[in-house]
């Protein structure tokens, strides 16, 4: 009775292990691959699948997910023999779960092995300026390179991002130098040329202003000339109609002219800027005669302007009875 409790549990012990080693359920986002007594025959996608114990059996298990990896931070010489650390991620996908699991005994190790190699060939063929302002020129040549390396392994390297380059401390500090005396150089070349457009717009106003001032001196000095011409004109005129008046017999016309050049010297001696006070023998009444002359010379002309002309008659002629 005892031994046949005892194998009736082996039997059902036994019967648990079969079944579940016949239903396999894989889930989303794998493929496990299958061997018949360890060789592969085919891979299971995501669902419910039955094998046949002892002759079929899971062989791996790989995540068909987009993946990241941490690449470590390395060492590298660049091509003018600058020393820097660099680090950065890789992203991938698996395509085919045969070629991962079988083409390459550590899929993620390799990976991580193949960028840091090929990281030190892309930098060290750069200098140290070109590889820290170029890092998308350094992810896109690392990417060509490693998806080309890692197509027979059933993988899709889709991004390869370089996450820091860090120089060495004397290069960073030296770095910060030069940065500094460009600013410097920039702000000096700045400064002297704001110094020189300031003083070609000041020449060009100075000049500006020259010429300005030139064609107001010629504009006055015409405007002068013009004044004296119709002043000389004027007293030719003046003179013109004095020297006809005597010529008349007017002598009141004599002592218009005389009386006004008069006036005038004695104008001119007493608004000389040389002369503070002016003292000189003089007869008031001759200037009073003179100007009295001119208010009578004034007063004729208008006299006959207003006075009709008058028709001289002859006089009669004797008769020729009377003699």
């Amino acid at each position: 009775m005892g031994t046949g409790l005892f194998l009736a549990v082996v039997l059902a012990f036994a019967g648990v292990i079969v079944l579940f080693k016949t239903v396999r359920m894989v889930p989303q986002g794998f493929e496990w691959t299958v061997e018949r007594f360890g060789k592969y025959t085919h891979s299971m996608t995501p669902g419910l699948h039955f094998l046949v114990p002892i002759v079929y059996g899971v062989g791996r298990k790989i995540n068909m997910m987009e993946q990241v990896l941490d690449v470590p931070s390395q060492d590298v010489i660049t091509r003018d023999n600058a020393v820097v650390r660099v680090d950065g991620v890789v992203f991938f996908q698996v395509l085919d779960a045969a070629k991962a699991a079988y083409e390459v005994s550590n899929l993620e190790i390799a990976t991580i092995a193949l960028v840091q190699t090929n990281i030190r060939t892309v930098i060290g063929s750069m200098d140290l300026d070109e590889s820290l302002s170029n890092r998308e020129t350094i992810n896109a040549q690392l990417l060509n390179v490693v998806d080309q390396a890692t197509n027979p392994w059933g993988i899709k390297v889709t991004r390869i991002e370089i996450r820091d380059i860090q120089p060495p401390r004397d290069l960073i500090d030296s770095m910060a130098r030069q940065m500094k005396a460009e600013r410097e150089r920039r702000a000096v070349i700045l400064e002297a040329e704001g110094h020189r457009q300031s003083a070609i717009l000041r020449a060009e106003g100075e000049k500006q202003a020259a010429i300005l001032e030139a064609e107001g001196e010629k504009e006055a000095a015409f405007r002068e000339a013009e004044a004296r011409e119709r002043l000389a004109e004027a007293e030719a005129r003046a003179t013109e109609m004095v020297s006809n008046a005597i010529a008349q017999g007017d002598v009141q016309a004599i002592n218009y002219f005389v009386a006004q050049k008069y006036v005038e010297a004695f104008k001119e001696l007493a608004t000389a800027p040389n002369q503070k006070f002016v003292l000189m023998p003089m007869e008031t009444s001759g200037l009073i005669g003179s100007i009295a002359g001119i208010g009578e010379l004034a007063k004729e002309a208008l006299g006959n302007q207003k006075a009709p002309p008058t028709r001289v008659t002859p006089p009669p002629t004797p008769s020729r009875a009377g003699l």
